[in-house]
């Protein structure tokens, strides 16, 4: 299994993002896929997850901001952030049995 991570960058305070995780190798559909994230200085922090179509659970500080959801097709996992904070500045990884993506750097600016 492989995983590869885009759509990241600088964005303003308030703004939205989409990163994107493509599963290589194997056919996600039943499979638990989580973000992580570390941001400079802290602990890398869960995000959330999500299993199939539906199945999802957040971190209490995503909640309402954040969501994670699959494009079976695209064998796609994507994290969509919304009215972004500056602390939500770092580097979003996504994981699934033990494999992680390569990392993808999230700025955001006051």
């Amino acid at each position: 299994v492989q995983l590869v991570e885009s759509g990241g960058g600088l964005v303003q305070a308030g703004g939205s993002l989409r990163l994107s995780c493509v599963v290589s190798g194997r056919t996600f559909s039943s499979m638990v896929m989580s973000w992580f994230r570390h941001a400079p200085g802290k602990d890398r922090e869960f995000v959330g997850w999500v299993i199939g179509s539906s199945g999802t659970y957040y971190a209490d500080s995503m909640k309402g901001r954040f969501a994670i959801y699959n494009d079976n097709a695209k064998n796609t996992v994507y994290l969509q952030m919304n009215t972004l904070k500056p602390e939500d500045t770092g580097v979003y990884y996504c994981t699934t049995e033990g494999i992680w993506g390569q990392g993808n750097k999230v700025t955001v600016s006051s």
